[in-house]
């Protein structure tokens, strides 16, 4: 099969596209045929290095942790998804950007998403999902989402608001229309964030959910009152300092149907900014590392 990899840490020039053998489901695993995987933060930290000291790369590596297919191949002890079924989900750190990939968790992707807006969906729905989870039940209470038009931001707008919330969500000014169309109530980020927030609810935000790591972390624990009330899947290094919940996405199936079932109902679609052939996985890289970019990324097969 086809699939991009890298042999040592660099530069998105590092990436080739190499013929390597296709993998098979394993028990509890789905095989699919992949249309599309994305592109997160992680996949371009993982590649330069510069998360080396806690994620090693076993070379060579095949980059990708999410993506959306048709099934083709069906594990040991798996049941409820057949060969033919079109799924979204997510395996191990590498692994997706190639023909074949094999998911360890997964949902149906809802009808009213192309395959393309399914691969955005895994990794983004799993991280927004989690960091929710541990802030306890939402319902009738403020949520503050510190960079909520990216991938895993948006996600947690849309999450959040149906799980009861009111959502104050910042972002640059030309993406607070898009933030609208998630229910959320948009704002600027920055500095004077605490008052404009404070103009949006005077009494106050219950709970902050941080996918930004902009710097802002001690002002969000300030605006929240309490560490114990903030939660950030972005910010590790400031989050040790300041005593905030640091967590990583977790492979959990029923937070991808959560968000699949979201999607069905019409209260979440991903929003794709690029697409790229595989043949330009480096560009994809390229985008992703400069940041700011609203959604998600994807790699098509």
């Amino acid at each position: 099969m086809r699939a991009a990899r890298y042999h040592d840490y660099g530069p998105a020039d590092v990436l080739v596209i190499e013929d390597v053998p296709a993998p098979h489901a394993g028990p509890g695993e789905v095989r699919i045929q992949v249309t599309a995987a994305s592109v997160n933060p992680v996949d371009w930290k993982l590649r330069s290095g510069e998360v080396r000291e806690h994620f090693p790369v076993d070379f060579p590596a095949i980059p990708g942790r999410d993506a959306a297919g048709v099934v083709d191949e069906v594990g040991e002890g798996v049941t409820g998804v057949t060969v033919g079924d079109r799924v979204f989900g997510l395996g191990g750190i590498f692994g997706a950007t190639a023909e074949y990939a094999t998911l360890t968790a997964w949902a149906a992707v809802p009808e009213a998403w192309t395959l393309e807006q399914a691969a955005g969906a895994g990794l983004a729905v799993a991280t927004a999902g989690r960091g929710l989870n541990a802030l306890g039940d939402l319902s009738g209470r403020t949520l503050l989402v510190e960079g909520a038009a990216g991938g895993v931001g948006s996600a947690a707008v849309a999450m959040a608001v149906a799980r009861g919330a009111t959502v104050i969500g910042t972002a640059s000014t030309g993406k607070h229309a898009y933030l609208r169309t998630l229910g959320a109530l948009p704002t600027t980020y920055g500095q004077g964030l605490a008052d404009r927030v404070r103009a949006l609810a005077p009494a106050g935000v219950d709970a902050v959910l941080d996918m930004a790591a902009s710097g802002s972390l001690p002002d969000l624990v300030a605006i929240a009152g309490d560490a114990d009330r903030v939660v950030t899947v972005a910010d590790a290094a400031r989050a040790g300092e300041l005593g905030v919940r640091h967590l990583y996405a977790e492979n959990d199936a029923a937070v991808l149907a959560e968000g699949a079932a979201l999607g069905t109902r019409g209260g979440f679609t991903p929003h794709i900014a690029a697409i790229y052939p595989l043949e330009k996985i480096a560009e994809a890289h390229r985008e992703a590392e400069r940041g700011h970019t609203q959604g998600k990324i994807v790699v098509t097969l």
